[in-house]
């Protein structure tokens, strides 16, 4: 098992970091919503991983003309995933959007408002899902190297 990038234990830990102040200025207001959701988020984030969806394709991942300002790292990531969306639609996200509404899986992070145009975690996650793909690999053996590459 390989430990998790720099990027990701430092992206992981400052996200933790947020997480524990906003609940300790939830709790200071008597806020009991927030620590419930966080408790939430935790469970989504650390879930199984989602089953493909029959039939689904690259039709909404974003296009290069919307990603081209963000650099070629994201320009790379986003035509991989073009590639392959049955993969990444079969992907848990790490890096802490599960929790968000409408992210379903890692493809949903290149659909809409492109979050992985932005996240050095979703770009990674697909990109290596990717290599793993063209080396052969199953969807099974992706998930596995994505979660010990980025999980938790």
């Amino acid at each position: 098992m390989s430990k998790p990038s720099p990027l990701t234990r430092r992206a992981m830990l400052a996200a933790a970091s947020r997480a524990c102040a906003a609940t300790a200025v939830a709790l200071a207001f008597g806020d009991t919503a927030l620590p419930a959701r966080l408790a939430h988020a935790a469970t989504v984030r650390d879930g199984k991983h989602p089953d493909p969806r029959p039939g689904i394709d690259a039709s909404h991942i974003l296009t290069d003309d919307k990603v081209r300002e963000q650099g070629e790292d994201a320009l790379a990531a986003f035509a991989e995933a073009r590639q392959i969306p049955q993969i990444l639609d079969g992907i848990r996200c790490h890096c802490g959007c599960a929790d968000e509404p409408g992210m379903r899986s890692l493809l949903s992070c290149y659909e809409d408002d492109g979050m992985a145009m932005h996240c050095h975690i979703c770009q990674g996650q697909a990109r290596l899902a990717f290599k793993l793909h063209q080396r052969g690999r199953t969807l099974d053996q992706i998930r596995a190297a994505v979660d010990a590459r980025f999980g938790d």
